[in-house]
């Protein structure tokens, strides 16, 4: 894991106090001794990267509930553009074999 969070400003970080298992603390600890950083920082970059990835899957189903609520209506996709985009794949298919 690379230290992407090291350059924070000390005025922008907020302590959070995160009780852990016996068996976590462990392996936070282990890993962090293998990879040769600070076990806040493993700990910190793990929290960031979970946040990432649960705002992506947010993201993601906020797009498809919206695509499925106006499948077939006037706010789904131009049946011209549709074609269009089509024909270019089976075109662009073609012609890479």
């Amino acid at each position: 894991m690379s230290s992407r969070h090291t350059m924070v400003r000390i005025e922008d970080v907020k302590n959070f106090h995160l009780p852990l298992s016996e068996q976590t603390y462990q392996e936070l600890r282990t890993q962090a001794e293998r990879m040769q950083v600070p076990a806040t920082t493993l700990a910190r970059e793990a929290i960031d990267l979970w946040l990432r990835q649960q705002l992506r899957r947010a993201r993601h189903d906020a797009i498809a509930s919206y695509a499925a609520e106006v499948a077939g209506a006037s706010l789904d996709l131009d049946t011209d553009l549709e074609a269009a985009g089509i024909e270019h794949l089976v075109k662009a298919g073609k012609e890479a074999k």
